[in-house]
């Protein structure tokens, strides 16, 4: 394989316009305001800031869209970065100061009737239990053989299934990695980590199911046509495999992270009181 032919593979395989722009505004609002964000942006933050970005971006916009529509395995792998990986860096990075540092003074006026406007619709959103409920459906739903047979043969469904991964999950990786404590937070650190068990126990479950079942569940890979020579069930049996393994370590190193910052929380309130 020679160089042009390497580099080809970041080049995008449906090129779109929007990704582009909310990936450079992202990125520049993050930048300009990690510089004077305070507390400090961290190395570690802005390092899981730009990789999540990067990975959904790679997700989107390079040769493995193109991949992911060829392949069931490699499509999970595609929903594994967009759903999973990529909001839980981004949401681990807790870039909302320095996003909104980011942005230009005389806008940041005008945009503060837009943000009265829409926080009811916030709060609707960032409810834990509204949060959880879009993970689970957001997994399930696109899940489901009729809904990827629609998904995969329209090029419409197909960008609104991955936009709505992305979208529909980065509020529930935005609550449960939250650094703040509770009641600044929105919930509290034993809540996080039951919203990471209930999410799990469907994780598993499709990933169980569709792993180890002994029917072509997703035919539409065989329309599309295989770029890989494995059969239908090997293929299914991968990403099987990829829903319940990597995304069920995600969620326990998650839960880890929240059980960490209880603890930390817990002992900054204790030497509080002394």
């Amino acid at each position: 394989m020679n160089w042009t032919s390497r580099l080809d593979f970041f080049l995008p395989w449906n090129f779109s316009p929007t990704v582009l722009v909310v990936v450079v505004v992202a990125l520049t609002l993050f930048t300009c305001g990690a510089r004077n964000s305070a507390p400090p942006t961290t190395v570690g933050r802005r390092f899981a800031f730009y990789l999540g970005l990067a990975l959904i971006y790679a997700a989107l916009q390079t040769k493995w869209d193109y991949y992911a529509g060829h392949m069931f395995f490699v499509h999970r792998l595609q929903h594994f970065v967009l759903q999973d990986v990529g909001p839980f860096l981004l949401a681990f990075s807790a870039p909302g100061s320095a996003l909104a540092r980011g942005i230009p003074t005389p806008v940041r006026a005008h945009l503060r009737s837009v943000r009265v406007a829409f926080r009811p619709l916030g709060r609707v959103i960032f409810d834990p239990w509204t949060a959880t409920a879009m993970f689970v459906a957001s997994l399930c739903f696109w899940l489901l053989p009729p809904v990827q047979f629609a998904a995969m043969l329209s090029n419409w469904v197909y960008t609104l299934m991955n936009w709505s991964v992305v979208v529909a999950d980065l509020p529930f990786w935005w609550l449960v990695l939250d650094p703040r404590p509770y009641p600044e937070a929105r919930v509290g650190q034993g809540i996080r980590i039951l919203m990471l068990t209930i999410v799990m126990v469907p994780m598993i479950l499709a990933g169980a199911i569709i792993g180890l079942s002994r029917h072509n569940l997703y035919p539409v890979y065989g329309i599309c046509g295989r770029f890989f020579p494995i059969s239908p069930l090997t293929d299914q049996q991968i990403g099987g495999m990829i829903i319940w393994i990597p995304g069920s370590i995600l969620t326990i190193i998650a839960a880890l992270i929240a059980l960490s910052r209880a603890m930390s929380q817990a002992e900054s309130r204790e030497q509080a009181r002394l």
